[in-house]
């Protein structure tokens, strides 16, 4: 008797465990398609933000050129940049400019997601960022509006940041008070930006 009552103790065991592993997968996927949903909606937002009135499309040369940008950014001294997915923004039917979603790792918390707006002819349309893990009231107003509209107005193959205010907000950017790590990070993620449109899509 205690031996049947144990092995029908280990199948009850068995069955709960085989149940809740069913269920905890089953959870698992709906959480993860609704993690993905909901970065696929942010990042769409973060584009339309950048290029306003445009749609977005994907081309096989911009996908290769954004599966090489790795090595293209290291070899320019872009090191810990990313494209992870460059998209062509379509505006009456052409290619107003581009859309980078591009990862920086050097920021001061890691990662630096943003993305990037630039027009055919170099201007920028602007910057947003996606996700970050930089310091709150520090690093992390790289997301703010008050940082980021400065960047619609950038001209220039290369840009700078300023200390202390006073950039001219076409070459260069305002430094986020007490963040030199994240401004320097979101500046080079710019020039990389800057940098892939104008040698490796190769505009004018």
């Amino acid at each position: 008797m205690k031996e049947n009552r144990i092995v029908k103790n280990a199948v009850i065991l068995t069955i709960m465990a085989v149940l809740l592993s069913a269920i905890l997968g089953f959870t698992n996927q709906i959480t993860k398609d609704r993690i993905a949903e909901q970065d696929e909606l942010k990042k769409q937002k973060a584009y339309t933000a950048v290029f306003e009135d445009a749609s977005f499309e994907e081309t096989d040369e911009l996908t290769a050129l954004a599966a090489s940008s790795k090595e293209d950014f290291e070899a320019a001294g872009f090191s810990g940049i990313v494209v992870t997915e460059a998209v062509a923004a379509i505006q009456n039917g052409e290619t107003a400019g581009y859309v980078l979603n591009i990862t920086n790792s050097n920021g001061y918390g890691g990662n630096i997601v943003t993305a990037i707006g630039i027009t055919v002819d170099g201007k920028m349309t602007g910057l947003s960022v996606i996700s970050n893990s930089e310091t709150a009231g520090l690093g992390a107003n790289c997301s703010k509006e008050s940082f980021t509209e400065q960047f619609k107005t950038i001209d220039s193959p290369e840009i700078s940041f300023v200390k202390g205010g006073g950039a001219d907000h076409v070459t260069q950017i305002d430094a986020i008070s007490s963040a030199t790590i994240t401004t320097t990070a979101v500046t080079n993620t710019v020039n990389a930006a800057l940098h892939f449109v104008y040698d490796e899509i190769g505009i004018q």
